[in-house]
């Protein structure tokens, strides 16, 4: 089956303060298999990702918190 099922998401991360803690979030997302295209905004306290259909929100909020960050929303946009 062909077929490029991707989305994005927008994540919304409480904890970041500085662009040392974009790095992290950054690296913490990159490394979930299937999450490519990591845009993170420090102003805004948010992430930007393109996922396949494989990758789930509680994948997304472990990776998060394990780099020592807190998901406060996820928005399918």
């Amino acid at each position: 089956m062909m077929g490029d099922n991707k989305m994005k998401k927008k994540i919304s991360i409480s904890g970041m303060s500085c662009m040392h803690c974009v790095h992290h979030v950054t690296e913490a997302l990159n490394e979930v298999k299937g999450v490519s295209n990591v845009e993170v905004n420090l102003d805004g306290k948010f992430a930007n990702i393109n996922a396949d259909s494989t990758v789930n929100n509680e994948a997304i909020k472990s990776a998060i918190a394990d780099a020592g960050y807190e998901v406060t929303g996820i928005i399918d946009l």
